[in-house]
């Protein structure tokens, strides 16, 4: 049996570790010894929940970033995004270190990553075989975020320089692009190519959508009150608004995703839809009061079944979102809070299986859709049902990639021929 070790860029999200932990159970499940590293709050929960090895930091202390948040929320690609996030060539080499120590204190046969080029180099560093599990829009090979746009402008920053002067300085050869790291080994594509395209000569394997669901999941029995194309409650449509983590500071930045939580709620409190609010594990602003009688709110519900219930989805964007509403089958409305959601959310369009409503910054920092806008989009995809028809064509398509299994194939070959 192998030993894996499966690494992200370390965000209180979901989104990462809802990519990765299917795998990582698949791989357990079939008696390989897996361990996954995420400090952060809300994904613990999620490795948790999962039954998962959780790997503690490593005993070196992991420094502190200082962020740029516009490249993060405009970036043009994905070394534009990492130009905000890694800052420093001090920083890149503390956090580099923090992830030498653990990758060689567990000593994996193989690191399995998404999306943190920290631990990319990390692996090279440490001679750990490399595999990562990347959306298209962030792999190596692909357009980028703003796919459709036909030049990348001239003079983006990067960090590849941070990178480079910190690979030379432990034997390895320069960095010309912070994304080549993680073209891995191997690289396995969530997706289908209809759904994450990159350059047809790129060698990467799709795999199709990744959502994570416990064998003994169920929604809370409070469900049962509620509408839904499945449920006998109250008869009327259900929407699932999921906003992700509202804010990630106190005061407003422009990551944030409470515009999402904000826009349903002026949009749809008086309208004969039920509404069921979710935060992946973050708690629900205060500002928020009382919701409305045709809203309720959990921190978390399983997001397979979620989407399976309802009849509209309405969320930032994020592509393991798409993920779950293109597996089942089910359309959405996305209010896409930075440029990678705003990739994802353009290409699931493209796809016919929902709309996209664009938020504009005001002067305060905060985001702001246009309320008749957003409500029009929502009436548009519950009562045409030509966007289910295309979400669910797509979720067919994406069977025959085979999911956390095919992933866990390709892993126990890579492992193996190592």
């Amino acid at each position: 049996m192998a030993r894996f070790l499966f690494t992200m860029l370390p965000a209180n999200d979901l989104g990462l570790p809802t990519r990765m932990v299917p795998i990582a159970r698949a791989l357990a499940d079939r008696g390989h010894e897996v361990a996954v590293f995420n400090p952060s709050p809300a994904p613990q929960k999620l490795i948790a929940e999962a039954g998962l090895t959780s790997l503690p930091p490593p005993a070196r202390p992991m420094p502190q970033p200082a962020m740029d948040l516009n490249p993060i929320a405009e970036g043009w690609d994905v070394e534009h995004f990492f130009s905000g996030v890694y800052m420093s060539e001090q920083y890149v080499r503390d956090a580099v270190a923090v992830y030498v120590d653990l990758i060689r204190d567990y000593a994996p046969d193989v690191v399995v990553d998404s999306f943190e080029p920290i631990a990319c180099l990390a692996a090279r560093i440490a001679k750990a075989p490399l595999a990562t599990v990347l959306q298209g829009n962030i792999h190596p090979a692909s357009r980028g975020f703003t796919w459709w746009e036909d030049e990348r402008p001239v003079g983006l920053p990067s960090a590849a320089a941070f990178f480079s002067t910190v690979a030379q300085e432990n034997g390895l050869a320069p960095v010309e692009r912070v994304v080549d790291l993680m073209a891995g080994d191997l690289a396995l594509i969530v997706g289908s190519p209809e759904s994450d395209p990159v350059a047809q000569d790129a060698n990467v394997t799709w795999i199709g959508p990744m959502v994570f669901l416990r064998a003994d999941a169920a929604l809370p029995p409070w469900v049962e009150e509620f509408g839904g194309r499945h449920g006998s409650g109250s008869g009327r449509p259900l929407v699932w608004v999921y906003s992700g983590n509202p804010r990630y500071f106190t005061a407003p930045t422009p990551v944030d995703s409470i515009v999402v939580i904000r826009a349903a709620i002026a949009a749809l409190a008086n309208e004969p839809v039920d509404v069921i609010l979710t935060t992946g594990y973050q708690e629900l602003p205060a500002e928020f009061g009382e919701l409305p009688k045709n809203f309720r709110h959990a921190a978390y519900v399983p997001g397979p079944l979620m989407a399976e219930r309802c009849d509209l989805i309405v969320f930032h964007g994020g592509h393991s979102s798409v993920m779950t509403c293109l597996k089942a089958g089910t359309p959405a409305v996305i209010i896409p809070t930075i440029t990678e959601r705003v990739s994802n959310a353009r290409r699931l369009q493209a796809l016919g299986a929902g709309e996209v409503v664009m938020p504009v910054t005001g002067a305060d920092g905060e985001k702001r859709v246009d309320i008749a806008e957003f409500a029009a989009a929502v009436k548009r995809v519950l009562g045409d049902a030509k966007y289910r028809r295309a979400a669910q064509r797509v979720a067919e398509s994406m069977k025959k990639y085979g999911g956390a299994v095919t992933a866990a194939e390709k892993l126990e070959q890579f492992a193996g021929h190592r």
